[in-house]
């Protein structure tokens, strides 16, 4: 019997205060892993590097990585989605801006 706590060490928790979890190997569609206890079935292939969602997130949560936010999801997503470009926007200001129209005319 498992620890309700209990995650796939496949699965990565990089802060106590992330609310995503990061794939430590390549996890096929259809491969089942455990988060906190919860048995979850991948929709979708996984690939070493990106990140899952450690518990169920409602459309405009914040994301947390190494306990900072690096952005909010699109879409409400389940416990063990896929959190990538397609359902998570980075929320990172650009530091400074560039407007192509104006050139600069030396005389």
């Amino acid at each position: 019997m498992s620890s309700p706590l209990h995650t796939d060490v496949r699965l990565i928790l990089l802060s106590p205060q992330d609310n995503c979890l990061i794939a430590a190997a390549r996890l096929e569609a259809g491969t089942e892993v455990e988060i906190e206890g919860e048995r979850v079935t991948l929709s979708k292939a996984i690939d070493l590097g990106h990140k899952v969602a450690r518990g169920a997130l409602a459309k405009d949560d914040k994301v947390l990585r190494y306990g900072a936010v690096i952005g909010h999801v699109t879409e409400a997503v389940a416990r063990g989605e896929h959190l990538h470009t397609h359902n998570l926007e980075s929320d990172y200001l650009p530091t400074y801006t560039h407007d192509a129209g104006h050139e600069f005319v030396h005389h």
